[in-house]
């Protein structure tokens, strides 16, 4: 008959789970807490800053939770989201065939296009540790050899119709404080503070992209994957540290 096991010592094995779990997930889970962190940042310095524009307007202030709720806070997170996501769903179909010589951010220089099903390993060339739709055929294969950038985009998509609409609530409410008409989604559509707040938001994301493809091929940060190794040739494409 076997020995029970001591106190506390099945917890160790649970103790080592957790530390491996977080050491192989910390890229995303510190992103994520930063998310979360800014998202509430944001969310306390716009309360502050709603409340001040109510009072300026003669109106009552709103608690926290309330504002939570107002489509001023919802337009300046989804405006946000919008672009950024909008920057890779662009970012990843365009690496397909877009090169840039002596960034790691690019293929290398002779394989523009969507390669071979060899060099993608779908189909017959598909091995036992494959995702199951990368041995498919048909619209699976086509669907899955193509869904990271979809995913993206209808994210992209989502959330920027999700600008349109509590862009166009919050734009309103300005209009009645103003004692002025408001205006149908359709119109806001087409109004400056619609194209204000997106293309504000656009022109950084696509700077940011185009700042990272180039300065990628002269600079680099040792150790890590967006970077070519430090002593790479400035001409070496495609290559990751």
């Amino acid at each position: 008959m076997s020995a029970a096991p001591a106190p506390g010592e099945g917890a160790a094995p649970a103790r080592h789970r957790a530390r491996l779990f977080l050491r192989h997930n910390s890229l995303g889970l510190s992103f994520l807490a930063a998310f979360l962190l800014a998202l509430t940042g944001q969310a306390v310095a716009g309360h502050a800053e709603f409340n001040n524009q109510l009072v300026a307007d003669g109106m009552a202030p709103v608690g926290f939770g309330a504002y939570l709720t107002t489509s001023d806070f919802g337009v300046d997170v989804m405006e946000n989201w919008q672009s950024e996501y909008l920057q890779f769903f662009l970012y990843i179909f365009a690496t397909v065939y877009l090169l840039q010589r002596g960034s790691p951010e690019s293929k290398e220089l002779g394989k523009a296009g969507t390669e071979s099903d060899r060099d993608q390993m779908v189909g017959e060339h598909a091995t036992d540790d494959s995702p199951r739709w990368a041995a498919a055929t048909g619209w699976r294969a086509a669907v899955y050899s193509r869904s990271l950038g979809l995913v993206m985009g209808t994210v992209f998509l989502l959330s920027w119709l999700a600008q349109s609409v509590t862009g166009v609530a919050a734009y309103n409410e300005q209009q009645l404080r103003r004692l002025q008409a408001p205006v149908s989604w359709t119109e806001y559509l087409s109004s400056a503070d619609f194209w204000s707040r997106t293309l504000q938001n656009w022109q950084s994301e696509l700077l940011a992209v185009a700042s990272m493809a180039i300065l990628a091929i002269y600079l680099r940060q040792r150790g890590s994957p967006e970077s070519k190794p430090v002593g790479a040739a400035h001409s070496a494409t495609g290559v990751e540290g």
